[in-house]
């Protein structure tokens, strides 16, 4: 059958007539843009509603454990398109030329792919030759405990290695996907150059990225998480410095730097007619007594000096305990709860240090719980759609997942495709998580809006509708049962039929399948998804009794309910 709609397996039939009457529709209010995503909803558009084929779905008999309720003239935000981004690196090869990649990341289409690396963009020379680095770039580099690097220091933007990526490969990438870029410049090359003015060396050689760039990017990254020990230019070799900077590096520092850097960015960028966003390196959480001073005191030195130069802040989070081998609970709870903290955490520290609230954004997410093979799970699919709608609900203006490739490490491998290192699987095969944020994605309308669960803990609830008049909700299943939903819609003219793809995970390695199956269908091998998930029908049936699905355990469905 052919229908209007698109969404997975599960159940369906109810006892509770469509909530709606269509004589008492409140039309829906988009809010003010809030301050936390400013810029990033620019290019908002409204979605095109895409009409599914169908199969008819199985309903479920049994009586719902939750109610959800969805109240369509509630806007909490335009849904920026920027939520959806990843994380690219330097290490991946290529990447343009392989179809088995590229292929699906088109079609997961991301809108946003960050490069070159997290801690890797600290040293890395953009415009460099392989093993060409600047003159005044040291043979060694200072690491925190005194101790020094001589070898594999540095990363170059024209690579020979085919193990890596170039500058222009990345480019490649995102006209190919139709993403923008998000770009991590070289901030700890102000810390370790060793000529007379290292600060104005790097910041023009990141001006000189903007103007290579030329208009291809908007957003920009002084630094990656330069608050931590580990990266470069933490702790740097005095001896070898001629600027008389001290040994170890303050967020007053940084501050001080981070302006050079924008004014010489953005000189370049009026020179060349664009317009450019320039980030500053926020901390993102409540610190601890065992971190350093750097961190501790990073976010109250840093922000006055900066002195509300940035355009935006940047967060970093991993969001799971960590280094623990948490239960598939304690993930899934730590992505429902995390975000909105994190949001309060970063506000709460602009606004005490006497800053004004710019745009904030998650330029790096992804999970700390290892050991039980949960970054390749099912789990870590609904794990990853629950980050990106918390995201969604509490206004950041970007958020890209870590990473696309990684390594596999006993299945504490963070990326979203194989690397080709895990046993039974192709180099490229996409994990359980890409196809979560598939489907997410597919489904999701251009407004978020309120929708209230109750009568369980577990599921966790997200409405959205289109400016055509649709709706969509994803519901996630936080626990280990499967749980039957039942979903009232208020202010919204109900059509005659919904849509759904229920994503559940396999009987393999307990809680944490290292398979997904898309409304039944599933991998031919160990790990994985369906191959032909782009094709696949979405289950459908009748609004005339109500709208009632069973998510499957650690699983999610996604809705898609038509309007009159």
């Amino acid at each position: 059958m052919v229908g209007l709609l698109s969404c997975s397996k599960a159940s369906i039939v109810s006892t509770t007539p469509p909530t709606t009457t269509d004589t008492t529709i409140v039309a829906p209010v988009d809010p003010p843009v809030a301050p936390t995503i400013g810029f990033f909803l620019d290019n908002w558009q409204p979605k095109a509603y895409a009409a599914p084929s169908y199969t008819q779905g199985t309903l479920p008999a049994s009586a719902p454990t939750t109610t959800v309720s969805v109240d369509a003239s509630q806007v909490i935000t335009k849904i920026p398109l920027t939520i959806f981004g990843q994380n690219a690196n330097n290490w991946m090869g290529p990447m343009y030329s392989v179809p088995a990649f590229m292929t699906p990341l088109t079609a997961l289409n991301p809108h946003v792919i960050r490069f070159p690396a997290g801690s890797g963009s600290d040293a890395f020379f953009w415009n460099c030759k392989q093993n060409m680095p600047p003159a005044d770039a040291p043979t060694r580099l200072r690491n925190a405990d005194g101790t020094y690097t001589t070898s594999n220091l540095y990363t170059y933007g024209e690579t020979s290695n085919n193990w890596q990526g170039t500058v222009d490969d990345y480019y490649a990438v995102l006209k190919a996907t139709n993403s923008v870029g998000l770009i991590t410049v070289n901030y700890g090359y102000a810390r370790y150059g060793t000529g007379l003015h290292p600060v104005q060396v790097a910041a023009h050689l990141a001006a000189d990225w903007m103007r290579y760039d030329n208009g291809r990017t908007k957003y920009w990254e002084i630094g990656n998480e330069n608050y931590g020990n580990w990266e470069w230019g933490y702790r740097i070799d005095t001896g070898a410095n001629q600027d008389g900077q001290p040994e170890y590096l303050t967020g007053g520092l940084y501050g001080q730097h981070f302006k050079v850097f924008a004014d010489s960015m953005r000189a370049a960028a009026a020179q060349i007619g664009k317009t450019i966003y320039i980030g500053a390196v926020e901390q993102e959480s409540p610190t601890q007594s065992w971190q350093t001073a750097t961190t501790q005191t990073w976010n109250s030195t840093m922000i006055p000096a900066v002195n509300n130069s940035p355009d935006f802040y940047i967060g970093h989070n991993y969001i799971t305990p960590y280094g623990q081998k948490s239960n598939a609970a304690t993930v899934l709870s730590s992505a429902a709860t995390v975000p909105a903290q994190m949001m309060t955490f970063m506000q709460s520290e602009i606004q005490n240090n006497g800053g004004t609230i710019k745009p904030i954004i998650m330029s790096e997410w992804n999970m700390n719980a290892v050991d039980s093979m949960q970054q390749v799970s099912n789990v870590s699919g609904t794990f990853a759609v629950i980050v990106q709608a918390e995201a969604i609900k509490n206004k950041f203006g970007l958020s890209a997942r870590w990473d696309l490739v990684n390594g596999w490490s006993n299945g504490n491998d963070m990326g979203l495709f194989s690397a080709g290192d895990e046993t039974g699987i192709a180099q490229w095969t996409p994990r359980p998580s890409f196809y979560y944020m598939y489907y997410f994605q597919k489904c999701i309308g251009d407004r978020l809006v309120n929708a209230t669960a109750t009568g369980s803990s577990y599921v966790k609830a997200y409405a959205s509708t289109y400016t055509s008049g649709q709706a969509s909700v994803a519901l996630m299943n936080t626990s280990g049962t499967a749980q039957v939903v039942q979903v009232n819609f208020k202010n919204f003219r109900m059509g005659s039929r919904f849509y759904w793809y229920s994503l559940a995970g396999g009987t393999d390695n307990g809680d944490f399948s290292r398979k997904v199956f898309v409304n039944g269908a599933g991998p031919s091998v160990v790990a994985g998804g369906p191959a032909n998930y782009a094709t696949l029908n979405a289950f459908s049936a009748l609004t005339s009794g109500g709208i009632k699905v069973s998510v499957p355990a650690w699983g999610a469905v996604f809705l898609m309910i038509d309007t009159k």
